[in-house]
């Protein structure tokens, strides 16, 4: 396989998987310490009492804990999600909740984009593929100049790649590059999966 039956995708690095809420609640953090720092400045300066002072400092102390204690929970609660569903860069298969789960079934994805040749070529082969064994094998064409968060989140060099799936969501094989139909129900057979 060579690069000229290939192209390579911009941006090749993965993208981390999370809520990204952690900046926005190390904000809140911050300013409610900040605003409470001020408040008891502000305080100290009219009554000039330092004993006062200890007592204020030790209730603002006790708060930032409890604030961090929650932040972290949050974050916990936070990381790795999207909307309630996990999402793995290695297995985009369990993104999808139960609600949106259709039958198990292996499932082959080819990352590409219409206007490459070798993506073009393969274009009527996925789709026999797909009608032919429907039922028994899922079938999907991402095109990744359209989005290329999802070349990102697969991890995609070049395209074509062709990612095999088993049911339960594990890769069992990529390919880069033109993949025939031959090749693709052999790869199929090794991983014991008998498309009729």
């Amino acid at each position: 396989m060579t690069n000229s039956s290939m192209n390579l995708l911009p941006g090749t690095t993965c993208c981390p998987a999370g809520g990204g809420g952690e900046s926005v609640m190390t904000l809140i953090i911050i300013v409610g310490i900040f605003l409470l720092v001020l408040a008891l400045m502000r305080w100290i300066k009219r009554s000039g009492n330092m004993k006062k002072f200890k007592n204020v400092a030790v209730i603002i102390i006790l708060l930032g804990a409890v604030a961090a204690v929650l932040a972290v929970k949050h974050l916990r609660k936070q990381e790795g999600c999207v909307a309630g569903a996990c999402v793995s860069p290695a297995n985009p298969v369990a993104q999808a909740s139960g609600a949106e789960q259709k039958a198990v079934l292996p499932r082959l994805v080819d990352l590409g984009a219409d206007k490459c040749i070798p993506c073009k070529m393969m274009a009527p082969i996925l789709e026999e593929m797909k009608t032919t064994y429907a039922g028994q094998l899922e079938v999907e064409f991402i095109d990744v100049w359209q989005d290329q968060s999802v070349g990102q989140q697969y991890g995609i060099r070049v395209i074509p790649t062709q990612i095999f799936f088993s049911a339960d969501g594990k890769e069992l094989f990529r390919h880069e590059g033109f993949f025939s139909k031959e090749d693709m129900l052999a790869k199929w057979k090794e991983f014991g999966v008998e498309l009729k």
